[in-house]
């Protein structure tokens, strides 16, 4: 074997046994739970509405012409519009104040309150500005989002309905791989009007207890690699040229052979 090329085996050895040595306790979630353990969630969670939400409100009542003046049409007929939930009700943009407009109603409170909250409020206005006697009323959000961001790029999630929780979030991200650093995962949110960050583990079941693992509508999920993810990557592309170094030695080998036995031969 030639002693140059030592180094170059000993370093591709290194990074297989260093890819071999991630263990369970690195990735696994939830590990100090048993069979059978229960873990009360203190964090009753409903999402609270924000400025720069999208709504969408729908006002019924038993006779749709009187409900019709208090909601937002893309169009009507053949020139119908449909939203994503293929309803045609417009939705309605929380603006920077908290404030939505509504038809007939006017500017209304907004953020600070849940939908179903929101439903209630709608719907003592309209009974006690005698708009409405037997109104129905329904709020759903249209941009529940979180984000992912990590070493491989960022992502954004749509979430189906108004409640999401830190161990869903990553299942509808395609999980985690096993270099990403679980022991500190960023949760990031704007609460009043500032950024704030928190990290969780999921490998534990204290992360039940954060008050961030109920998520809320564009909160930010950050991971970051281990140290020695970028160590691989380098290790690979040096055993992929020293796999292109050992083939040109060895038809460096090869062609010398050739040589001797032909210059043997011709004597």
């Amino acid at each position: 074997m030639k002693k140059h090329l030592i180094p170059f085996i000993v370093l591709a050895a290194g990074a297989l046994l260093l890819d071999s040595c991630v263990t369970t306790k690195q990735v696994a979630y939830l590990q100090d739970m048993t069979h059978g353990t229960q873990i009360e969630l203190e964090n009753k969670f409903e999402a609270v509405i924000s400025p720069y939400d999208e709504l969408t409100i729908i006002v019924s009542c038993f006779d749709k012409e009187l409900a019709a003046p208090f909601n937002l049409y893309y169009g009507s007929g053949s020139n119908m519009m449909y939203n994503n939930n293929g309803n045609g009700y417009m939705g309605y943009l929380v603006d920077q104040y908290g404030f939505i407009e509504m038809p007939e109603l006017g500017r209304i409170k907004a953020s600070g309150l849940t939908r179903l909250q929101l439903q209630d409020k709608i719907k003592d206005i309209l009974v006690g500005g005698a708009y409405l006697t037997d109104p129905y009323v329904m709020v759903r959000f249209q941009n529940f989002k979180v984000f992912f961001l990590g070493s491989n790029g960022g992502k954004a999630i749509s979430i189906p309905n108004e409640r999401c929780t830190f161990l869903e979030a990553l299942a509808l991200s395609g999980d985690l791989n096993v270099f990403t650093d679980r022991h500190k995962i960023a949760v990031m949110r704007e609460v009043d009007g500032k950024m704030v960050m928190r990290y969780l583990d999921p490998r534990s079941s204290k992360v039940f207890d954060d008050p961030f693992f109920m998520l809320q509508q564009n909160d930010f999920i950050i991971t970051r690699d281990r140290g020695y993810k970028n160590f691989m990557e380098s290790s690979s592309q040096v055993i992929t040229m020293l796999g292109y170094v050992t083939s040109v030695a060895s038809i460096g080998t090869m062609i010398t052979s050739i040589i001797l036995l032909s210059k043997q031969a011709n004597k």
